[in-house]
């Protein structure tokens, strides 16, 4: 499969902005909608599904830990049940929206600190599985770690992602701040191109770690992420033509 670029999106809410959705969207094959739980609301899905049909790009869901004021980045105790259903909820609510204007669901990708949990906590990890049981989709996470040992092990399609504006720890985690910084576009894009081609990603302490990069993204609230977005694009453009022509 061709490498794709994904955006987590759609996380405006009421009267408040965030990201440029409008430029970022011609330059995705995927968007993750914010499912209402760390940001948007019913217009903000609606209006992101009907942009994403005008651009053909894919829609998954993007649910989060119960924490809109935290932007679903402060971690919380929950029972697998418990996040499981927390889970269920929101990507029942996306799906609505999908139906309406006749796309279909995508894949499921976790936010934020709900993301880093089903990484390293087993029982997240599988609150995701069974989430993904009843929509039957695949699941976006992180090569290495829990994401792919249990989503695998379940029987669900896990899609490798590789992360053009996060830094990497010397353990191979990613460093997930509040706010994200802006990141030198022509970095990001040469970091994703070695992703892609090499395996390999340079950790903030200068340690190459294995990675695998089916999907890049790109958050839309990296503050000059239509730039970092438009480098990763020409990175995957500069892989397909070295395949084509070796």
């Amino acid at each position: 499969m061709p490498v794709t670029l994904n955006c987590d999106m759609g996380e405006a809410f009421g009267l408040y902005k965030m990201g440029d959705d409008e430029a970022l969207m011609p330059l995705i094959n995927v968007a993750n909608v914010a499912c209402g739980f760390h940001a948007s609301d019913f217009n903000h899905m609606r209006t992101t599904v009907q942009l994403a049909r005008r651009h053909g790009v894919r829609v998954g869901a993007h649910p989060s830990l119960p924490d809109l004021q935290g932007f679903g980045r402060r971690e919380m105790a929950m029972t697998r049940e418990e996040m499981a259903n927390c889970v269920i909820y929101q990507i029942g609510a996306l799906k609505g929206f999908l139906d309406a204007d006749g796309m279909t669901l995508s894949h499921i990708k976790p936010h934020g600190t709900l993301y880093g949990m089903a990484g390293r906590l087993e029982h997240i990890a599988h609150a995701i599985c069974d989430a993904a049981d009843v929509f039957e989709v695949p699941i976006m996470g992180m090569a290495g770690t829990l994401h792919e040992e249990i989503y695998t092990a379940r029987g669900h399609r896990f899609i490798a992602e590789f992360y053009a504006d996060l830094d990497y720890n010397d353990e191979g985690g990613l460093i997930i701040t509040r706010e994200h910084d802006a990141k030198d576009a022509a970095e990001a894009g040469a970091r994703c191109l070695r992703a892609i081609t090499d395996g390999k990603v340079q950790s903030v302490g200068g340690v190459d770690l294995p990675t695998k990069a089916e999907t890049i993204c790109v958050h839309s609230d990296t503050p000059n992420a239509v730039e970092i977005a438009s480098a990763v694009r020409a990175a995957i453009a500069d892989h397909i033509e070295q395949k084509e022509e070796s």
